[in-house]
């Protein structure tokens, strides 16, 4: 599996995870970190991002994932975004964070 893949000017990221089990937002903040690393590695930036999908393990840590997400994307252009309930690859993980950019 490649972490990041682009094509035509458009960086498509793997999911992101944090550390197992540290809190939804420690672990959004490093799934973000680690976006950020992997976007500047192609190329990109969070200001490029296009779409988000956020799959969190359980819904009621919404509010908790989304104040870690508003204050990354503070100052840029949001993306579109969809965030759903999963059940994720291993039951540490609280949430999964994938993206596609513009380069």
């Amino acid at each position: 599996m490649s972490e990041a893949v682009v094509h035509n000017g458009t960086a498509y990221l793997a999911g992101q995870v944090g550390a197992i089990g540290s809190s939804v937002a420690d672990q959004t903040r490093e799934a973000l970190a680690e976006i950020e690393h992997l976007l500047e590695r192609v190329g990109s930036s969070r200001s490029r991002l296009l779409m988000a999908q956020i799959w969190l393990a359980d819904m009621a840590d919404f509010e908790e994932m989304n104040r870690v997400w508003d204050d990354w994307i503070d100052g840029h252009e949001p993306p579109a975004r969809a965030t759903g309930e999963a059940r994720l690859a291993d039951p540490g993980y609280k949430v999964e964070i994938i993206v596609t950019a513009a380069l």
